[in-house]
């Protein structure tokens, strides 16, 4: 009887919990749902930080392609601004009778002009807004497409200060980083992308939720200062002619840091090879699912030789660096050979340390891994630099970090016309 007695209770136990779940689930809120409208030329940096800080919020992130091409994964390929190929999610084509909570657009050029272009895409986002909804733009596309489409009218906005001359008598111009105005959100580059995507979610969530989803990304706390860089055992990082550049990626890469570090340096003019150490070239990024093709497989990037190899984070990424041995003996022939190689937020710690490559270096990673690093004396540091060594801490470092690079590689000036060139100072 009384094993009866106990089978009954347990059974009465799992009912509850069941029923408990199916209550919770009915009165569960959806999440907010986000169309991040990308195109031919878009700007990487601003479409990834858009996408990756919105899903850090909860947010049910689309990434769709105003091309209309034909069915199939080939048709959703995109060839973003600098080289960089994604993978939508889907078509706006397909979206137009779907409700979201927010449209925002990312800039870049051609990139805005295709997305001005796509009446579909107007139709949306004018019916949007009607209805009350947020929307915003950043870097060309407030003043190519959302102004364009009479959406700024009467209203404060800004947006790359080169084409800030573009936008038509009805709009208020301001010269800010970021303006909200009603349900309009702007902000005028990649180097202002955190903080666009960062103001979205406070808009859509509310300040606490925005502080929530900005504390582990370790954003600057003077926007637009001049960045700073820890350099110790200062070394030329010597180059015979183009910088030769490898960023491997993995299935759970961060968005922002892989995406940054590749259009920064190209950019700058650096030849960067993005080489999947999967077993095909697409690679699905950690946060929003980013769908990213990388350039080569890691075998044939391996027969090369680069000036520097420089990995992003993502723990499961880095976790899949650290067991990639074809990679690892890369970085350890870099390494022995002088020759520069770096890794940020994860990879310091998960694929570095545990292989000896920061055996007598200083460094600094992810705070919440930096424990594993056995010289945890420069941790504070959002970049160091120590002899062929770079390290950084997260995806709010991600430019500073790319910046230290171009420093080493192209000299000061050339960082410092790139800073400001993406906004970033």
């Amino acid at each position: 009887m009384a094993a009866a007695s106990s089978s009954l209770a347990r059974r009465a136990v799992s009912w509850r919990r069941l029923l408990l779940s199916r209550a919770f689930a009915a009165t569960a809120v959806p999440p907010k749902r986000v169309l991040v409208p990308v195109a031919a030329g878009t700007e990487p940096i601003e479409a990834a930080a858009t996408a990756d800080v919105l899903n850090r919020a909860g947010a049910r992130v689309t990434v769709a392609t105003v091309a209309s091409a034909p069915s199939g994964d080939e048709g959703l390929l995109v060839e973003a601004a600098y080289g960089v190929k994604l993978v939508a999610d889907g078509r706006v084509a397909d979206l137009e009778a779907e409700a979201f909570d927010l449209i925002a657009l990312p800039g870049g050029m051609p990139g805005s002009a295709h997305l001005r272009d796509c009446k579909v895409l107007e139709k949306m986002v004018k019916k949007h807004a009607e209805n009350g909804g947020l929307y915003g733009a950043i870097c060309a596309a407030p003043a190519v497409a959302l102004a364009h489409w009479g959406m700024l009218k009467g209203l404060k906005a800004t947006c790359y200060p080169s084409f800030i001359e573009k936008f038509p008598a009805d709009v208020i111009p301001v010269n800010s980083r970021v303006v909200v105005d009603r349900n309009a959100v702007t902000s005028q580059g990649p180097g202002t992308s955190v903080e666009f995507a960062l103001a979205l979610v406070e808009q859509l969530y509310g300040k606490e939720k925005m502080e929530e989803v900005a504390g582990p990304l370790y954003v600057r706390p003077q926007h637009g200062a001049e960045y700073t860089l820890e350099e110790l055992n200062s070394v030329e990082w010597k180059c015979s002619g183009t910088p030769q550049v490898l960023v491997p990626v993995a299935n759970g890469s961060e968005e922002i840091e892989a995406l940054t570090i590749i259009d920064v340096l190209r950019r700058a003019g650096a030849n960067v090879i993005v080489a999947s150490v999967e077993d095909k070239l697409q690679i699905v990024t950690r946060r929003h699912k980013f769908n990213l093709i990388a350039d080569m497989m890691l075998d044939e990037a391996a027969k090369m030789e680069f000036d520097l190899i420089v990995m992003p984070g993502g723990l499961q990424g880095a976790e899949k660096f650290a067991s990639t041995d074809k990679l690892v003996d890369l970085l350890k022939k870099q390494a022995e050979s002088n020759k520069p190689y770096g890794a940020i937020c994860a990879s310091p710690a998960h694929v570095l340390e545990p292989h000896g490559l920061l055996k007598g270096k200083k460094a600094t990673a992810f705070p919440p891994m930096a424990h594993l690093l056995k010289d945890q004396s420069q941790c504070e540091d959002r970049v160091v630099i120590d002899g062929n060594l770079i390290t950084s801490k997260a995806p709010g470092t991600a430019t500073e970090f790319a910046l230290a690079i171009v420093d080493k590689l192209f000299g000061r000036e050339k960082a410092v016309s790139m800073a400001k060139q993406l906004i970033f100072m």
